[in-house]
């Protein structure tokens, strides 16, 4: 528990050992389809985790993301359905909305000395509740290119990924040099550390602090682009409780909940091994779908616990 890639290290060993002990039960997990489905059925989590990712990283939380994703997918179906506006200007809006939405969370976080989990747990119901302004039912997107890019096939490794799942991987890629190779980077660790020391250090503390936020809420509003092409439609009850979800993948993935400490590239190996859970009890087919939750509650638990223990031995070892 000495080395920091403890926790990384333990989570690609867990993947990989539910991987092998489900493909011995279940003739056909371990095809390359159904891997790759991992992705394709979670590419709107994996970017939802990794803005998560950044705002777990400078010591906050976001609690709006799955909202926001919600609200996404339900001015996309307004502004093609009843609008008809062009879908990249839709897309465009929603991905602007976004970022905005969290950028201002961001700023009454740190101008007003407000808690992150206050400011974005009414950020999660605004959001809510601004999708049933629109429409309480549930819009249908029938345009041209949103349909494309839901019945889009691209060939890999013989099998197929989807155009989501692409973008959702060229975003891991941008997130993994935004925070491993750039000024904004190595701020969001030293404030996730502690922030005053990053204010002494004459780091931009407000500036790192309202992008991260924004940076978020551009995730956020990205996985309802890509959730819209995965359901076709608009809806304030899509993505319910999403952002739990998106928190247990950072933290499974090695990222500490105190901020300071982890990978961006953790949210990959987090959502698979729930994406993983969830195929396993589908291979099964007598479980109830309920033990995906009990068995990524029982995870989440086991690794903040963890968490905790690599903190009081790391602090006992500083003070020896």
């Amino acid at each position: 528990m000495k080395s920091p890639y403890f926790t990384p290290l333990v989570t690609l060993v867990l993947l990989l050992a539910m991987l092998g002990i489900g493909g011995a039960v279940y003739p056909g997990l371990l095809s390359v389809q159904v891997i790759l489905n991992l992705l394709i059925d979670n590419a709107f989590l994996l970017v939802l985790a990794i803005g998560m990712s950044f705002v777990i990283l400078s010591g906050g939380i976001d609690l709006s993301v799955g909202s926001v994703l919600a609200l996404a997918t339900m001015i996309s179906a307004w502004l093609l359905h009843v609008a008809h506006w062009p879908p990249l200007a839709v897309i465009a809006l929603v991905l602007l909305l976004g970022a905005l939405f969290g950028g201002g969370m961001g700023a009454m976080i740190h101008y007003f000395k407000l808690q992150p989990f206050i400011v974005t747990l009414a950020g999660m119901f605004l959001a809510r509740g601004l999708c049933y302004l629109i429409s309480i039912n549930s819009i249908t997107i029938d345009d041209p290119l949103y349909l494309a890019m839901s019945q889009a096939q691209l060939g890999f490794l013989g099998g197929f990924v989807s155009p989501s799942a692409l973008i959702a991987l060229l975003m891991l890629g941008l997130a993994i040099f935004l925070a491993h190779f750039t000024a904004f980077g190595r701020g969001v660790y030293a404030i996730g550390g502690n922030e005053q020391s990053a204010l002494m250090m004459g780091l931009p503390v407000a500036r790192t602090k309202v992008l991260v936020y924004a940076f978020s809420g551009f995730c956020a509003a990205l996985a309802g682009v890509l959730f819209s092409f995965y359901m076709l439609s608009g809806y304030g009850l899509h993505a319910q409780g999403t952002e739990l979800d998106a928190i247990a993948a950072v933290v499974i993935g090695g990222t500490l909940l105190s901020g300071g400490y982890g990978y961006v590239a953790g949210a990959l190996s987090g959502v698979l091994v729930l994406g993983t859970i969830q195929t396993l009890i589908a291979f099964d087919g007598t479980l109830s779908s309920w033990w995906t939750r009990i068995v990524i509650g029982a995870l989440l638990f086991i690794f903040c616990v963890v968490q905790r223990l690599m903190a009081i031995g790391a602090a006992r070892r500083a003070a020896a």
